[in-house]
């Protein structure tokens, strides 16, 4: 089967509670309604027994593609099974996350995962076969067949794919060599996650606190900076122990991204990991040196801080803490959802509509329950049926904007659904993290707008800059780390702790500036971050939030030509490469355009908060 189930679901941070309430105490509009998936799982019985039986028919075509109509009948089977497929995924995964101590719904889930795997080996022909049909006769195939009109952007990206597809024997070499060339993450993963000890250290209150990742992200925002300091130096210590196995993974694991682009003959390992979205090396190239160009923003908030924090040195452990703390009110939900409703009007009536018509069918599992899974994220697209949103609501600000962030991906999906067939109803990671992006953006502008205290103001324009830093600027900073390590690589250097530190930390000083000294700790961030061993990844988190900062703009100063060009981008799914559909609703990651107007605003923010200071 082609189109793989979508299993990179959006997730948000988790929330935290005491006594749980049971799912039965919880007003059925707060839920999702599963119905609109099966009536009942006697009904997803039904389809999953029919993909047991049949999936595996798909295998008939296998050197059958001979004409125009075997391969618009392959490609329909295969979109039936697609559909199926993804029908009784989502309803067992949903099922399972209402309740993880269920062991029917696991159980649910663990088959249809079973199954997928099975069912894209019955299919993983027909790719290569595909790619096997000379041009001229595909071309005569879509001349003769109007029903494979609809494919044809899918056969081009097939047919882009084919230079760097090797033949069978080493397709089978390297799906063999899979494993090896994942080790040093999964070795990576073990060894942060179970086997780094951090030490106990006194806590804000005196007593002792056994020291873990999530301790160490929420005490960079206590107000206690002893406390800060004293959790960052021994948060650092094990990774610092273990400095040398540390380096060696990171450096094993560029090894095998080396290994991969060189089989697949591509000229580097940037080149081999944006190849598949069809994303020019140019794309990540010129965010790095668009981004170095306009340091000064960030400089001039650490200077900010420094000074509004009354500090002699600012350090790391500094840049996180707020500098205006801000009464936290209680947003219940049906407030947070008219916030949203207001804040999004500037995407018009057809948005705000379809997104009302969302909060009133049951789109949404809103409270956290016992046994509920964590966090928050949407469903993502599955075919003819609608997305849903887990949320676990606890009547902060924050969750406003985790509604607005998720409902963003919601209705992404949503238009894309509507308006693309089965093979373009999707989108790419490079595309994912903008419409979430651009609805937070929206609220952040509205609630600044509508604020009546000039304390909750500052409060809010300090969340911007906070996102601004980490989602903007330190991947940025990651993805040139990622870059020099990589080509350093390449080249035949050797990557010690030595020199991943001394170019991390140089890169740390650069992008923060004079104001930030940077301590010993801070230069073994690389050997705590797991992004790295996915290869040239977190760039899309950077380039997301400036797409999202030029869309929002556009929409507020422009008003409907902006609106129409962004609801277009929302439909498009993958019916074009990723680029070319931003570039088509007037955003174009080429240019330097969306980092400016990540810029432009964070220097029109600074210089409120300035004024407000000196006043």
């Amino acid at each position: 089967m082609l189109s793989a189930i979508k299993d990179e679901l959006f997730y948000r941070s988790p929330s935290f509670a005491g006594s749980l309430p049971a799912r039965e105490e919880i007003e059925e509009k707060y839920k999702w309604n599963l119905t609109d998936i099966y009536k009942s799982p006697y009904e997803w019985e039904k389809d999953f027994n029919w993909l047991k039986e049949n999936s595996e028919k798909i295998k008939e075509f296998e050197g059958k593609l001979v004409t125009a109509k075997d391969l618009l009948e392959c490609l329909k089977f295969d979109e039936e099974i697609g559909i199926k497929l993804g029908k009784v995924y989502l309803y067992a995964m949903l099922s399972k996350d209402l309740d993880l101590s269920n062991s029917e719904a696991n159980g649910r889930y663990d088959r249809v995962v079973s199954l997928h795997a099975v069912i894209a080996e019955h299919s993983s022909f027909l790719a290569p076969e595909i790619q096997k049909i000379p041009d001229e006769q595909l071309l005569k195939f879509v001349e003769e067949e109007p029903g494979l009109k609809i494919y044809s952007h899918f056969f081009e990206n097939l047919k882009r794919l084919k230079p760097h597809t090797l033949d069978t024997e080493k397709e089978k070499l390297l799906a063999m060599a899979q494993p090896i060339s994942s080790a040093p993450y999964e070795v990576f993963s073990l060894l942060e996650n179970a086997d780094l000890k951090f030490p106990e250290i006194e806590g804000e209150d005196g007593e002792p606190v056994q020291l873990s990742h999530g301790r160490y992200s929420s005490a960079l925002f206590s107000p206690n900076r002893d406390y800060r300091k004293r959790v960052y130096k021994n948060y650092y210590k094990p990774f610092i122990e273990h400095k040398n196995v540390l380096a060696a993974l990171y450096s094993s694991n560029i090894k095998g991204s080396i290994f991969n682009a060189k089989a697949r003959k591509h000229s580097s390992t940037l080149e081999a990991a944006l190849f598949g979205n069809n994303i020019p090396t140019e794309i990540y190239e010129n965010l790095i040196v668009s981004v170095k160009a306009n340091l000064k923003p960030l400089h001039r908030w650490a200077e900010i801080k420094k000074k509004v924090l009354k500090l002699d040195e600012l350090h790391p452990y500094d840049s996180y803490v707020t500098l205006f703390p801000a009464a936290q009110k209680k947003i219940k939900f049906e407030e947070g959802k008219k916030i949203v409703l207001k804040a999004l009007e500037p995407l018009g009536k057809d948005y705000v509509t379809q997104l009302r018509f969302a909060f009133d069918n049951r789109w949404l599992d809103v409270f956290e329950t016992k046994n509920k899974r964590s966090g928050a994220y949407s469903s993502g697209t599955t075919y003819g049926l609608h997305p849903f949103v887990l949320l676990n609501w606890n009547n902060t600000l924050n969750d406003v904007f985790t509604l607005a962030h998720e409902m963003g991906h919601c209705l992404h999906s949503y238009y894309t659904l509507e308006n693309q067939p089965y093979p373009y109803a999707d989108y790419t990671i490079f595309l994912a993290e903008i419409a979430s992006t651009t609805n937070e953006a929206l609220l952040l502008n509205y609630l600044i707008e509508k604020s009546d205290s000039q304390k909750e103001r500052l409060f809010l324009m300090e969340k911007f800059l906070l996102n601004a830093v980490t989602t903007f600027y330190r991947q940025t900073r990651f993805a040139e780390f990622e870059k020099i390590t990589h080509e350093i690589a390449l080249n035949g250097g050797a990557l010690t702790y030595d020199n991943l530190c001394e170019i991390y930390g140089k890169l740390y000083k650069e992008y923060w500036g004079e104001t930030m000294i940077v301590d010993e700790e801070e230069t073994y961030t690389w050997a705590r971050v797991p992004h790295f061993y996915y290869n040239f990844y977190v760039y899309q988190y950077a380039t997301g939030f400036a797409a999202a900062q030029a869309f929002s703009e556009r929409i507020l100063t422009e008003g409907e030509t902006a609106v129409k060009d962004y609801l277009n981008f929302l439909k498009a799914g993958n019916s074009k490469y990723s680029i070319d559909i931003l570039k088509d609703a007037g955003v174009d990651m080429n240019s330097p355009q969306p980092v400016l107007a990540v810029i432009n605003k964070m220097n029109a923010l600074l210089n409120q908060i300035e004024s407000s200071i000196k006043s």
